[in-house]
């Protein structure tokens, strides 16, 4: 009785050990079957294409549909996907079914940077410069005139890390955002040009006058003063009047008749 009671209990320990390799051998024998492809978002934003991930699956090792699962590397593929910068996550996994799943997860941009001295990129959520492949121009504000784009920007360094000096994007990112943020400035301001001096002006969407903000410092006052003189005062002088606004000194505002 006690023997047929060991074996009672030995046998589960055997399953326990038993069958995850007995699963290994049987399922790394079955073919792959499909490629499942999920790019968030892919009708908002047009970074990447399902074209390009597919491709990056592949590798130049050809297609893997019906190879055995246990010769294919998710790792390897997740490493050619990953280093598409316009891709926030890019996760690859096997299902017991044999497909090989993609899932990515799309940057979302805030604003686009051209330097004076050349170049296209896009800036993200997470200040992480993304060049522009002319695949896909969103509508954003336009940064340019004299700003920088590092090597270690290029390189994934996000433009608000600390170990990013003196950029002024660094700067300009959370006028940015404020600007995005706020429906009547999002409508306002078009471009967003930087001086020799590091200074920033304001190029509107209505009028035609120059807005000349300075430094970031105190951007969300100096807005609010310039929201003011929209209000109440170009109204009664017209539009056009002035061709600059200098909002650059405190609790003031400057302006240059035509």
């Amino acid at each position: 009785m006690r023997r047929f009671l060991n074996i009672l209990l030995i046998i589960p320990v055997l399953y326990i050990f038993i069958m995850p390799g007995y699963y290994v051998i049987s399922t790394g024998s079955k073919p792959c079957s499909g490629i499942s492809i999920d790019l968030k978002d892919s009708a908002d934003l047009h970074f990447v294409t399902e074209k390009q991930l597919l491709n990056l699956v592949y590798g130049n090792k050809g297609k893997i549909l019906g190879k055995p699962i246990k010769d294919i590397s998710t790792e390897e593929i997740e490493g050619r996907v990953a280093v598409l910068r316009e891709l926030k996550v890019a996760e690859v996994y096997m299902t017991i079914d044999g497909t090989v799943h993609v899932f990515a997860d799309q940057r979302t941009p805030v604003m686009r940077v051209m330097p004076a001295n050349g170049g296209d990129y896009f800036v993200d959520d997470e200040g992480v410069v993304i060049r522009s492949r002319n695949l896909y121009n969103p509508r954003l504000h336009i940064i340019e005139g004299n700003v920088n784009i590092s090597s270690a920007m290029l390189n994934g360094v996000s433009v608000l890390d600390t170990a990013i000096k003196n950029s002024i994007l660094k700067d300009i990112f959370p006028l940015v955002s404020y600007i995005n943020g706020d429906n009547f400035w999002s409508a306002q301001i078009d471009q967003i040009s930087v001086d020799v001096n590091d200074e920033i002006d304001l190029i509107p969407r209505v009028g035609i006058q120059m807005v000349h903000l300075g430094t970031t410092e105190n951007f969300e006052g100096k807005l609010k003063n310039l929201e003011a003189f929209y209000d109440k005062v170009l109204p009664e002088v017209g539009w056009n009047k002035y061709s600059s606004i200098n909002l650059e000194f405190k609790d003031q505002i400057v302006c240059k008749k035509r």
